[in-house]
Order: C-alpha cells, then structure tokens, then sequence
C-alpha cells in the first residue's frame, strides 16, 4: 500500500483547503410573484405552488 514519504506541511493542507468553497444556493423565479425562492418549493412570498395556492399567506 502506498504510504506518504513525508508529512504534509500546514500551508499545504491549508492551500488544499482553501478550495472548499460554499456554492449559492439556486433559485428560481416564482412565476405568480416574481421573488426568488428555492425549486421545487412553495413561494414563501405568495403561498403559490405549481401554480395553485398551497398555503395562505398573511
């Protein structure tokens, strides 16, 4: 099995790191309101889905 010949410094495994970007989050437009939500979800803004109204919003 493969074995590391030297230990991997900080600034290595840092520079590694240094990768792991967070991603945004997609959105869609809600196609009664016009806001940003989340596919796949109801519209918190108007309470629509697919649509037809899902939950009441006040």
């Amino acid at each position: 099995m493969a074995v590391p010949k030297r230990k991997k410094s900080k600034a290595k495994t840092a520079m590694r790191r240094a990768q792991w970007k967070l991603s945004l989050p997609g959105l869609s437009l809600c196609p009664e309101c016009g806001q940003p939500k989340a596919p796949h979800r109801v519209c918190p803004h108007c309470g629509y889905y697919k649509n037809k109204e899902v939950i009441e919003v006040v």
